[in-house]
């Protein structure tokens, strides 16, 4: 299990993105042991995205005892979760990541490798 795409997809899914950090780890708890699917759908997820740092590259941030997800956050996540399209199968079509996405990403290498952007 990946555990920085696992926070992403606990936070996401509260209204509001922010969970307490007790609230995070009954969540995470449950992920944890719920089987080979979720760890293998969190790796795939993290593959797209290879030098994920979800706290330096500031997608979530810790406030009142909880977490929250960011908009880059949420936004880096519908990235991750875009499908490409599969060649030859009739009638799918690419999911484009979002425009915030697409700027998004060099930057958060730039900061992964100790550059600013």
């Amino acid at each position: 299990m990946n555990f920085q795409v696992t926070v992403l997809k606990i936070l996401v899914s509260y209204p509001d993105g922010f969970a307490a950090v007790a609230e995070l780890k009954r969540d995470m708890a449950i992920l944890a042991t719920s089987g080979r699917d979720w760890a293998e759908r969190t790796k795939g997820l993290a593959a797209r995205v290879p030098h994920l740092d979800i706290f330096s590259q500031k997608l979530i941030e810790r406030m009142n005892g909880g977490w929250r997800i960011t908009e880059e956050g949420r936004a880096l996540l519908k990235f991750m979760e875009a499908r490409p399209i599969e060649a030859g199968l009739p009638g799918e079509r690419e999911v484009a990541a979002p425009e915030q996405s697409q700027r998004m990403i060099p930057r958060l290498f730039a900061v992964e490798a100790g550059r600013r952007p």
